[in-house]
């Protein structure tokens, strides 16, 4: 379900930033290209979250983290500049353009990533190694001095 929701925020903050840029540009540069970027970032979120291993488990991270930072200087400054965000963006307000869903969904995604990290295959060696009965040795003398 959180991916589904990633990907319909991706698809929805494209098409915004597409539209917002070819058609009014310059109306709002900031705002515009803040869209843009928010597109970006949910774009390779649900990559990230779909996609197995490591290094998109720490891509993830890094998205969703870039992610919750922009929400909130974003929803902050449209709060207490809102001459700078007269256009809405995605992150404006927290999000409340899209039932700040862009304010909870970070949490959401942190959450799920603490408690989905991908298994190492040395730490699966080592923790099979561990659980394995090992073959019985045979008793060694004492040695005689």
């Amino acid at each position: 379900m959180l991916v589904v929701v990633y990907a319909i925020l991706a698809l929805g903050a494209f098409g915004r930033s597409l539209v917002q840029i070819t058609e009014q540009f310059s109306d709002a540069p900031l705002a515009y290209t803040l869209s843009a970027i928010s597109a970006v970032v949910y774009i390779v979120a649900t990559i990230a979250l779909v996609a197995r291993g490591l290094v998109w488990y720490r891509i993830a991270w890094v998205t969703i983290s870039f992610e919750m930072l922009g929400v909130l200087v974003v929803g902050t400054l449209s709060w207490i500049q809102p001459d700078l965000f007269a256009h809405a963006t995605v992150w404006s307000y927290y999000g409340d353009g899209y039932v700040w869903v862009p304010l909870v969904l970070p949490f959401l995604g942190m959450i799920w990533l603490s408690k989905n990290k991908p298994v190492r295959a040395a730490d699966v060696a080592s923790t099979k190694a561990d659980t394995e009965p090992t073959e019985p040795t045979e008793p060694t003398e004492p040695s005689a001095s």
